[in-house]
């Protein structure tokens, strides 16, 4: 058993589809970038932060996952939009480009922490006006990284991926593995 310091229905889901008993905690941590911090820096400091503040709140011996995702584009850091204005300006500077997706996950124990990052490249076709407009209404890009999910209907508007399908959801699953297998706790 292990904590997710997350209340993201995403992470759950991906948590569940490789059988890991969890429970969720709610976590709040300072979001601000740190100046001249790199968005590779950014998404693992927070990840860490997130499980570390995780386990402060729950005050347990079970490791306590904890993940971050931004998204990268021109080398600008996207988190979530500020309101559907932010949002608008985000995917029409991801429109007909590629970018990427940047999520570090984290596990902290009594005794150890460990984190891993996964980098993927997302390719959007070219998105019109009236796309991104009714996109907006739909109310889905509001609490995502980047303004879009790619599990949701945004995925109309992704032409291919390269890298990890998991790892733009929200939670890299081998990282993930990998992490727990560290501690002891294969999957399989």
């Amino acid at each position: 058993m292990i904590y997710l310091a997350s209340l993201s229905p995403r992470r759950c889901e991906l948590l569940d589809q490789i059988k890991i008993k969890y429970q969720q905690v709610a976590v709040t941590v300072d979001e601000t970038p740190h100046p001249q911090e790199t968005p590779q820096d950014y998404v693992s400091r927070l990840a860490l932060a997130k499980a570390r503040a995780g386990r402060l709140a729950v005050q347990t011996t079970h490791p306590v996952l904890g993940a971050d995702t931004a998204i990268v584009c021109d080398g600008l850091l996207f988190g979530k939009p500020a309101d559907k204005d932010d949002a608008k300006q985000m995917l029409r500077q991801l429109s007909g480009r590629d970018h990427q997706v940047m999520t570090a996950v984290a596990l902290v124990t009594a005794t150890q922490e460990r984190r891993r990052l996964n980098i993927s490249n997302v390719y959007f076709r070219s998105l019109s006006e009236a796309d991104i407009q009714a996109y907006i209404a739909t109310g889905e890009p509001v609490d995502k990284a980047g303004s879009y999910a790619i599990q949701g209907l945004a995925s109309i508007f992704i032409e291919r991926i390269e890298g990890s399908y998991s790892g733009v959801m929200g939670l890299p699953l081998h990282e993930t593995a990998t992490l727990l297998a560290e501690i002891g706790m294969n999957i399989l």
